[in-house]
């Protein structure tokens, strides 16, 4: 489920608050508006001049007589505009993953030019995904991946099997990229206490 709602850096524009009503109408068929500005981290009065704008442009339906009772419902044009507003904003998002992907294979690039040709990732999620994907333009091997999540353990990850952290100290690597962004710090020192001295530990954000 596509949830735009949190992000800390794009600015909500009147596009895409437009988009999170729809989609959270969308995604909780019998949605009531309290829930709506719930879940889109808008206020209520906002919300309800959205409903009233999209009602009026045929967008949105609602049932039930009361405030208790009411519920918000698609039509096949708000079905439509919501799919034309979501092929927008993916449109920016990959180029927003586009340019992450390329600050990072400039990173990797750096630490090759320092020696460096094979790495291990410690974290194994969204984050990991771009690293890996930067990885394949730069002349780097990836040799482990490692999570403290049991419940990822022994998954695969692009072809590696993920390891627990206490593995680490079997690692023969120049390298261990920190691509998880929680907890870094305590991160690092648990990687580093377990890898060999000359493994060296880097965290994603100080590439």
């Amino acid at each position: 489920m596509i949830q735009p709602f949190n992000s800390s850096f794009l600015v909500p524009t009147k596009r895409f608050r437009r988009l999170s009503v729809l989609l959270a109408v969308h995604n909780t068929p019998r949605i009531s508006q309290h829930k709506i500005a719930e879940m889109t981290h808008l206020s209520s009065s906002m919300v309800n001049n959205y409903i009233k704008g999209l009602k009026q442009e045929g967008l949105l339906r609602m049932t039930g007589e009361t405030n208790r009772t009411q519920e918000y419902h698609l039509t096949e044009g708000g079905e439509k505009e919501l799919m034309s507003l979501l092929m927008a904003y993916s449109t920016e998002i990959i180029q927003f993953y586009g340019g992450a992907k390329r600050e990072i294979t400039k990173r990797f690039e750096q630490m090759v030019a320092e020696g460096v040709s094979t790495i291990a990732l410690f974290g194994a999620a969204e984050t990991a995904e771009v690293v890996h994907a930067a990885l394949k333009d730069v002349p780097v091997r990836i040799v482990g991946v490692f999570d403290s999540d049991p419940a990822k353990q022994a998954m695969r990850f692009n072809g590696l099997e993920i390891q627990s952290p206490e593995t680490i100290k079997d690692l023969t690597a120049d390298a261990i990229v920190i691509t998880s962004f929680g907890k870094q710090e305590e991160i690092y020192e648990k990687v580093r206490h377990l890898a060999h001295s000359d493994i060296r530990v880097v965290k994603l954000t100080d590439l």
